[in-house]
């Protein structure tokens, strides 16, 4: 039996660096250095990689330095409740920039639709894709649940789709996220490596469940490596009501966090409408760090990969001639990376 072709994951720890730096440098992306990208291929060659024939032979024309002539539309479908999110939202736009320069960058054009348009269905949708030529779909912008219309079926049984962000059930299609669990274990590591010591995840239950429970998974696993005393409990608030601020106070007057873990900024006016200071007094760390509060230390999500990955998995669908949903649903995983800030302090003294 033949061996086994190396995965990113190997051509990683040979190289000592994460899997989406393999990623970048295997696409020649320049934020990776010359210097790291020439090793990580010296890597992967001799490990024997070998990159998917249909990715890599549309990367071709990229790199013999040739713009790539137009080949198909692909359609960009916000399943987000506001009309408007493409635009508007704190972070959905992020993943269209992402699918925006990758389709491009493969001769692709994006027309958008809204998934809560009223005269829409799938057999409706359908006849507009095909009119247009538009030979896949990407789901950007599910939140709330986990679940598509069910008026949109004909559309998933006859077109390759990939959903960003999240994993849909009923049906459950290919799709491109942030690896959750790593994200919430490598932001509570920097914590302790930072010398907190007893570092807390503050998540909406609703986000929590639509994730699949990663987030507070990958801190779950993170705290077996203290002990017992200094385990916090996750605080899971049931909405933004002044209620979830008052239990917000109780929990940490009972846990004593030091550092807070957390997707929401509202967590930060709630401490400093009781006179905390950030970081002097308590820590905060923004799991999906943005560019539009740069000052927060973070995780950045490069949810602008995800969308270029999602594209990437949907070209490689089309011609592989797949359509359909898929009995063995696909996921492309992508790193986070830490994001310097002034919410939490550089390095705290040793605990006595």
């Amino acid at each position: 039996m033949p061996d086994k072709p190396p995965s990113m994951a190997e051509i990683a720890r040979r190289a000592g660096v994460s899997k989406n730096t393999v990623s970048l440098a295997l696409r020649h992306d320049r934020q990776i250095p010359q210097e790291t990208r020439d090793r990580i291929a010296r890597i992967a060659r001799e490990l024997g990689y070998n990159k998917n024939a249909t990715v890599a032979r549309l990367m071709a024309e990229l790199r013999r330095g040739k713009a790539p002539r137009f080949r198909s539309c692909l359609a960009v479908v916000n399943a987000h409740a506001d009309r408007n999110a493409f635009r508007t939202h704190p972070t959905i736009p992020t993943y269209i920039e992402g699918c925006r320069r990758r389709a491009a960058a493969l001769g692709y054009r994006l027309d958008e639709f809204w998934l809560h348009e009223p005269s829409l269905d799938g057999i409706r949708l359908n006849k507009v894709l095909r009119a247009r030529g538009i030979m896949g779909v990407i789901v950007v912008g599910l939140m709330g649940n986990n679940r598509l219309p069910d008026r949109f079926l004909p559309t998933w049984q006859s077109f390759p789709t990939v959903v960003t962000g999240v994993r849909t059930h009923e049906p459950a299609l290919s799709f491109a996220c942030t690896d959750h669990h790593m994200l919430a274990l490598a932001a509570f590591r920097k914590a302790l490596a930072l010398g907190y010591q007893r570092p807390a995840l503050v998540i909406d239950p609703v986000i929590d469940e639509l994730v699949e429970h990663r987030i507070t998974a990958g801190v779950q696993v993170a705290q077996r490596a203290l002990p017992r005393a200094r385990r916090v409990r996750t605080f899971l608030p049931p909405d933004d009501s002044p209620g979830s601020e008052a239990g917000f106070h109780e929990w940490r007057e009972r846990e004593h966090p030091d550092v807070i873990l957390t997707l929401y900024n509202n967590v930060r006016r709630w401490l400093e409408k009781r006179r905390f200071r950030v970081p002097r007094d308590i820590g905060l760390i923004q799991l999906e760090w943005r560019s539009s509060s740069p000052d927060w230390a973070g995780m950045n999500q490069h949810n602008d990969v995800v969308g270029e990955a999602a594209v990437e998995m949907v070209i490689g669908m089309i011609h592989n001639n797949e359509s359909g949903i898929p009995a063995f649903p696909r996921a492309t995983l992508i790193d986070s990376s830490w994001v310097d800030g002034s919410t939490v302090k550089t390095r705290l003294p040793p605990a006595r």
